[in-house]
């Protein structure tokens, strides 16, 4: 979806940048799932826990930039 919109290098340079409040914007997402939809509170369960985990958030920054790991 990030590649069909144009979006990887902005969502790569986000993730880069927030660096350690990457963490506190995975407390958020897990605040607001009982606000949203099912299919979107998964999403944002995902996004989070993506985002809690330092490793798998710089290895989804290395996928976006298409770099082989």
């Amino acid at each position: 979806m990030l590649r069909k919109q144009g979006l990887t290098d902005l969502v790569a340079w986000i993730l880069e940048a927030a660096g350690p409040l990457n963490f506190l914007g995975a407390q958020i997402l897990y605040i607001g799932q009982p606000f949203v939809s099912f299919p979107t509170g998964q999403s944002m369960h995902a996004l989070a826990n993506l985002l809690e985990q330092e490793n798998e958030a710089g290895a989804f920054v290395t996928f976006l930039k298409g770099n082989p790991q």
